[in-house]
């Protein structure tokens, strides 16, 4: 119930992400305001709307790091007592039902080799290649 509750903030926080980002002036944005942009009448000031965006992404960014370290936590593999068993490299155990472990013969067919097809070369032409009239 907690990791579908950090699921759904970390799919919010991400969107906000991609709007806050796309909502920002580039560096060559500057140059446009001396022209005739207008951002001195804007609803944060002249300046604002950068500082108030920036820290925006910011505050929305470190979120998202702390919703990926919670999900992680969630869904690492816990062993019986509910800590986290082994690390990232640990080795999967593999299920070895169609195996008979009783010294049997295997359910398993053994693989079988295509028979290798030689490769033939043309045969070498014993006729003078023909001249096409001009």
């Amino acid at each position: 119930m907690l990791a579908n509750m950090v699921l759904i903030v970390h799919v919010i926080v991400a969107v906000t992400i991609v709007v806050l980002v796309l909502l920002q002036h580039g560096k060559g944005a500057d140059m446009g305001a001396a022209f005739g942009s207008g951002s001195a009448g804007s609803l944060f000031g002249a300046s604002g709307a950068a500082n108030f965006l920036s820290r925006s992404t910011g505050v929305c960014a470190g979120v998202f790091f702390v919703t990926c370290l919670a999900l992680t936590y969630f869904h690492a593999p816990k062993s019986a007592t509910g800590v986290m068993s082994g690390g990232v490299m640990q080795e999967t155990p593999v299920k070895t039902d169609a195996v008979k472990t009783d010294g049997g013969a295997s359910s398993i067919p053994a693989p079988t080799t295509a028979p290798a097809v030689p490769a033939t070369a043309p045969a070498p032409s014993d006729s003078k290649p023909q001249q096409i009239p001009k």
